[in-house]
């Protein structure tokens, strides 16, 4: 099914994720703490907010979350090429989700939370207190247009309402207790009062002019290399004590690496194949293995996608002829975490995976296999040792950006690899803005791209936002805001199993509903699974506390992070 309504949905715009070397904390999930696991639980603030570490400093906290020149000059939460302060930075949710670890959301604009017993129905109670940063006042009035307006409003949400000044009533034709993440922790505020006049398309907004959010910091300046934050003085959870930061553009990791073992840059995430160097310099790691890293095919020839790559039997093939612990070993020194085909992460999700699949991608290459199921498909070898059907050999491009040398690397070892099967790839470097344009209109054959992991232990939003038709478009046609479906991938199948799993809190029910999807997206293969990525963080220790670490998880720690950056901002500080 692919989307017909004009309603748009928003999804956290983490899209610069997606290539970044990214890592996983794998937890089971604690009743007592699931939210998910009891359709009446309330998530209240009791403890969840601290206060920021350290004292305050005016030493500017220099950031490189992954941006290449030129910068994208965009603070307009609903497009993909959004500014990473703006996400947890100026424009807040109503909980914050830790991916890092597996405990009740935190309270941010909202600070308790309620389903009715059937799921149609989720009451929020409204922070009170809070202004925007232009001074007027927060209400339940934002809340409700934030998640209905026509730009990027869940188009599953039927009506919202306020019985009072401090409490928002969200109703749904059907029980959504599986869009609680989607709902509550990927719906940006925004300012009734300012988007609502816009005129034109909002998604041309460019937002730069003085954005008015709710969150700890402001925009300051920005251009083409870099942009400014200060600190938001009248944040409802306190001023910052990080009072000064500044977020820069380089040309790729290489040119980071080197800022960073020369102290001037204070926070990344980044792939570091060997960061004993940059720790012996004083700099403070963390490793969180969390989201997948796949190969992106865009696999519907009937919604416009061309290449050999919409043909199954080729992708079977492809995924058969990777060697995966050759790709970790080489393109990521052993960082990274074994992947499963069902997209559940293994040893934190392992309830959800169906006995009826294989739990794990296959490890090792089997060109036996993928050249069975080539010949079957009707494809014969040529003089070259490569496969083809009627005279045309199969060729796919294989794209990963310019600089993010660990997919780079694995980009080539997988053109090798397939070359083994006698499946030709041709791996080459594009620039950030071409990797985004191609895969958000679905002009590429292959790419090296990441899926963002799921903030609850359940797989459900990857099958939702990445896999499901709603949430994708006819190739040559851009992704609406918020929708990941990059592959163009639809299935009726799974678009039914979905629903099935939305719709209840019955763990059984869920387990049958993802079995079926499991089934499908592990024959169909829309997205090759290669690896869990590493999500390596490293950050200055010496001027600056209150960093996220082993033993205090509190944030995703990566500067790239989707709200979950703007959350650590607000929590560290000064260590003079």
């Amino acid at each position: 099914m692919i989307r017909t309504s004009g309603r748009k949905r928003l999804i956290a715009a983490a899209s610069m994720v997606a290539g970044l070397s990214i890592l996983v904390a794998g937890c089971s999930s604690d009743p007592e703490t699931d939210p998910t696991t009891d359709p009446t639980n309330t998530a209240t603030d009791s403890g969840n907010e601290s206060t920021s570490a350290g004292v305050k400093t005016d030493r500017e906290l220099v950031v490189w979350a992954g941006a290449t020149l030129p910068l994208n000059q965009t603070f307009n939460p609903f497009v993909p090429e959004v500014q990473h302060l703006a996400l947890g930075g100026v424009f807040e949710t109503l909980f914050y989700y830790n991916k890092a670890s597996d405990g009740a959301p935190a309270p941010l604009l909202g600070e308790s939370y309620e389903w009715n017993e059937d799921g149609t129905e989720l009451t929020v109670k409204i922070r009170q207190g809070v202004k925007w940063n232009d001074g007027e006042d927060f209400t339940v009035d934002d809340v409700i247009y934030s998640l209905t307006n026509d730009i990027a409003g869940p188009a599953y949400v039927s009506d919202a309402t306020a019985p009072d000044e401090s409490t928002v009533v969200i109703s749904f034709d059907e029980p959504q207790f599986t869009n609680e993440f989607s709902l509550l922790g990927t719906t940006w505020m925004i300012p009734e009062h300012v988007w609502s006049g816009l005129e034109g398309d909002p998604l041309t907004f460019t937002n730069i002019d003085a954005p008015v959010g709710t969150g700890p910091y402001e925009l300051a300046t920005i251009s083409d290399a870099n942009y400014t934050g200060t600190a938001n003085p009248d944040y409802w959870g306190g001023e910052p004590n990080v009072t000064n930061v500044r977020y820069i553009a380089v040309e790729d990791n290489n040119a980071a690496y080197d800022l960073l073992a020369t102290g001037q840059i204070d926070w990344v995430g980044m792939f570091i194949p060997e960061p004993q160097p940059i720790l012996d310099a004083g700099l403070g790691y963390i490793n969180t293995p969390q989201d997948p890293t796949v190969l992106y095919t865009c696999s519907n020839a009937d919604l416009g996608c061309e290449g050999d790559q919409t043909d199954v039997a080729v992708r079977q093939a492809l995924n058969l002829a990777i060697d995966r612990t050759d790709i970790k070993d080489k393109a990521f020194v052993g960082l990274t975490g074994t992947i499963s085909p069902t997209f559940a992460l293994l040893g934190r999700d392992d309830k959800w995976i169906s006995a009826d699949v294989e739990a794990e991608s296959p490890q090792t290459p089997n060109i036996e296999e993928a050249q069975a199921i080539l010949e079957e498909a009707g494809y014969t070898k040529d003089a070259d040792g490569f496969y083809g059907k009627d005279g045309d050999p199969i060729e796919m491009a294989l794209t990963s950006v310019d600089g993010w040398t660990d997919y780079n690397n694995a980009a080539k070892l997988i053109q090798e690899q397939a070359a083994e099967a006698g499946i030709k790839v041709i791996a080459s470097t594009v620039s950030w803005n071409e990797f985004a344009d191609g895969r958000t209109n679905g002009d590429f054959e292959l790419i090296m791209g990441g899926v963002v992991g799921t903030s609850v232990a359940d797989p459900f939003q990857i099958y939702k936002d990445w896999f499901g038709g709603d949430a994708t478009t006819p190739s040559g046609t851009a992704l609406e805001p918020g929708d990941w479906n990059f592959s163009r991938y639809s299935n009726p199948v799974v678009d039914e199993q979905i629903q099935v799993a939305a719709s209840t809190v019955d763990e059984a029910t869920k387990q049958g509903a993802y079995a079926i999807i499991q089934e499908e997206i592990v024959r169909d293969l829309p997205y090759i699974p290669i690896v869990i990525n590493a999500t390596q963080t490293f950050y200055n220790q010496t001027d600056y506390t209150g960093w996220p670490t082993e033993d205090n998880l509190y944030a995703f720690p990566p500067s790239w992070g989707s709200s979950a950056s703007g959350y650590v901002l607000k929590h560290i500080g000064g260590t003079e």
